[in-house]
């Protein structure tokens, strides 16, 4: 097994979302190989939201996060490719409404 494979199978973990700022965010992230699932989701409605792969919930780690992809907020079950970001790095699970700067909810990961 490649090192990069190794470090990718040791990222392997879940979270729980919960929701943050006044928003409802429910469901699981998993983080498993190249992608991260999200399963029973279900968000409040925004004009932009994205999954983020971040070391934290505030603007900042958002920022310098990685951004995965734009998210539906009423589609229980997503799968976002991970396009070569060491997951290991990464804390935490983000949805992100960019349009509004506002998170939304996080799952952290474990």
């Amino acid at each position: 097994m490649s090192a990069t494979k190794a470090a990718m199978k040791s990222a392997d973990r879940t979270g729980m979302f919960a929701g943050l700022n006044g928003k409802k965010v429910t469901g699981s992230a998993q983080v498993s190989g190249m992608d991260v699932t999200l399963s029973g989701f279900t968000s409040d409605e925004g004009p932009d939201l994205h999954v983020y792969l971040t070391n934290g919930t505030d603007e900042a780690a958002v920022s310098a996060g990685k951004q995965l992809g734009a998210v539906k907020f009423d589609k229980a079950s997503q799968m976002f490719a991970l396009n070569g970001a060491d997951a290991a790095g990464y804390t935490t699970v983000v949805i992100h409404c960019d349009k509004a700067k506002a998170v939304f909810g996080a799952a952290k990961l474990s």
